[in-house]
């Protein structure tokens, strides 16, 4: 008989109730408790909640303590929130039944230079429950990140690496399309860049998992942040050459319902992400994500010996593959010694058909 893995979801908003309908399709996995407070989520069916084609006989729970008393699973899948101070309580209520996580905390997937305190805390407390935790998605945890530095495995010298990630945002989700500003005056923009709130998340600690491997010590971090800018006219092909003086590109785009976004309003975000060692920059990120790009694409440039150039055309739908990543990371996580680790620390993430 094949061997389940029994697994919990623990946050439905659309990311987690995509993993869910992707965990419930794959062989090895078992669903057997899902958990969100929110009234609109707590005590429905997961199978009418998450869309599902078949019935899975899961109530959502309001409280992981319940969920996890009544069945406890193998592995809990944590869809929650981005920063790391506010995850950690929320890891040490789940692994003190002595179940591993796998969650999609931008901020978790390389805590240790940010947050060498809380790091600390989270493995000192997973290794005395004897548990793995792991923050992973697509980017930060496989694009940005772990995709590069396995392309310098075929190098005998690296001097630099560059990844360059442009989206078409009219394709994501919603939630989305708001975080990155898609449809806000330059003036809302600005208020909200200011207040912390309208960024993505992920680009310092993905420069600190490729330093880290490199064995180059970072001296200094650098997230420039720019909205890309609704236009009148078409825009066949964004290049750093069609960007206006203030460095922000600009282009015409259209809303996931459909609505076209007026010249000079927000259509998206650029941030370019920058690490330095010994005052040279030696990592560059550059993550573009807006309404109507019109080249999407995910480039990877190794300067070295060899020097490396990848290019996946159209780029990856970030959604879809967030959740693929979750799923895929359940196999590693629970052949992995305790503690907490970052995706250069478990076997490789692939896609499976079985446990």
């Amino acid at each position: 008989m094949m061997k389940q893995i029994k697994v919990i979801q623990i946050g439905l908003g659309p990311l987690g109730q995509k993993i869910v309908s992707y965990a419930v399709r794959r062989n090895g996995i078992e669903v057997i408790a899902a958990v969100d407070p929110a009234p609109d989520k707590a005590g429905k069916d997961l199978s009418k909640l998450c869309h599902l084609d078949k019935e899975v006989g899961i109530t959502v729970s309001p409280d992981v303590n319940s969920a996890i008393k009544k069945n406890k699973p193998d592995v809990a899948l944590l869809a929650t929130v981005s920063n790391l101070e506010k995850i950690v309580p929320q890891i040490e209520e789940i692994i003190r039944y002595g179940i591993n996580v796998v969650s999609t905390c931008e901020e978790l997937a390389f805590p240790w230079i940010k947050e060498p305190e809380l790091s600390r805390k989270l493995d000192e407390m997973a290794k005395k429950h004897n548990v793995a935790i792991l923050g992973t998605g697509v980017n930060p945890g496989f694009l940005m990140d772990f995709l590069p530095i396995a392309f310098t495995g075929i190098c005998q010298e690296v001097k630099s690496i560059k990844v360059s990630r442009i989206q078409d945002a009219s394709i994501r989700r919603v939630p989305f399309q708001k975080k990155i500003g898609a449809g806000l005056t330059l003036e809302e923009f600005g208020q909200k860049k200011q207040a912390g709130t309208l960024r993505h998340v992920g680009l310092t600690e993905s420069i600190h998992m490729i330093a880290s491997r490199m064995g180059w010590k970072v001296d200094r971090t650098e997230d420039i942040l720019t909205p890309v800018i609704a236009k009148s006219e078409a825009h066949p092909h964004l290049s750093p050459l069609s960007h206006p003086p203030d460095g922000s590109p600009s282009l015409r785009g259209r809303t996931e319902e459909g609505g076209e976004i007026p010249a000079g309003m927000a259509a998206g975000v650029q941030q370019i992400g920058k690490g330095y060692v010994n005052g040279e920059e030696k990592i560059t990120l550059e993550f573009r994500a807006s309404i109507g790009e019109k080249n999407p694409r995910d480039t990877i440039e190794i300067k070295g010996e060899p020097d490396i150039t990848s290019t996946i055309a159209g780029g990856v739908n970030g959604d879809i593959a967030t959740c693929a990543v979750i799923i895929n990371a359940i196999r590693s996580i629970i052949n992995v010694t305790p503690g907490l680790k970052t995706m250069v620390d478990i076997p490789v993430v692939s896609f499976f058909k079985s446990v």
